[in-house]
């Protein structure tokens, strides 16, 4: 199935409204902004497909116009199902001067034999605010099925003005190698990472708060890196889905709070 949605979200006074919405099934969007008054768009991402079957390819095309906001959720767990051939996704982001965009779905959860491929490019003009997100599992541990998947394989490439400012390219193939070597998933099973760009970051601070955050947290490793530009990237390793997403969330609370 060839999947579509392109999204346009403006800015009316102070608030941001969905200026355009298009999308093909199993896709469907919905507004879940509970204070009117909040000036940042809310969003939830749904599918009435069970997860990603073989042989899908999803294109996503998401604009904010000047000083627009949006936070994106999605829905539930992305699944990976068994497949053949793979699928894949294809998602881009123009972000105009002073706009913000916020996007931490849920776990990816790669059944035994699947194939997935994402190509993120996220295009950001000035003053503007990212945070970005992903957690992926081991696939489904319960079921015995950890690191049984056959390629996970997502390239998100971030723009400033043109200029590629930040490049993460994740691929894991546990077949090929070993999965738990060093640099590897180390004994982990679950791995999270988030990506924060704002030209008004106070960098040092903000690492000094995540850190400090992060100590307290269990069963986990994780580090901070600082970016080129004004923003850091998170990394995490742990065992449990919903601990890493928790602690995106967390974190993404944390940079709000630096923003007030």
């Amino acid at each position: 199935m060839i999947s579509n949605l392109h999204i346009q979200v403006s800015v009316r006074g102070d608030i941001s409204y969905l200026k355009k919405a298009y999308y093909t099934p199993p896709i469907k969007i919905a507004d879940i902004r509970e204070d009117k008054r909040d000036r940042t768009l809310q969003l939830m991402l749904m599918s009435s497909s069970p997860g990603v079957l073989d042989g899908d390819e999803y294109f996503m095309k998401i604009e904010l116009d000047e000083g627009s906001s949006l936070s994106l959720h999605s829905q539930s767990y992305q699944r990976l199902f068994d497949m053949q051939t793979g699928a894949s996704q294809q998602l881009s982001l123009h972000m105009s001067n002073n706009s913000s965009f916020t996007y931490l779905p849920h776990p990816v959860v790669p059944h035994k034999s699947s194939s997935f491929t994402s190509k993120n490019m996220l295009y950001l003009a000035s003053n503007c605010s990212l945070v970005w997100g992903e957690v992926l599992s081991c696939g489904r541990k319960l079921n015995g099925e950890e690191f049984l998947y056959s390629k996970y394989h997502t390239l998100t490439q971030i723009f400033l003005n043109g200029k590629l400012v930040v490049k993460e390219n994740l691929l894991s193939m546990p077949a090929v190698g070993n999965i738990h070597a060093i640099g590897q998933s180390e004994g982990y099973t679950h791995q999270a990472s988030l990506i924060y760009l704002d030209e008004k970051a106070d960098k040092k601070t903000l690492s000094e708060t995540i850190l400090d955050y992060l100590s307290d947290q269990k069963s986990l490793a994780s580090g901070i890196s600082a970016t080129p530009v004004r923003g850091i990237i998170v990394r995490l390793l742990g065992n449990k889905a919903e601990q890493l997403h928790t602690i995106l969330k967390d974190i993404a609370g944390i940079i709000k709070s630096s923003q007030s």
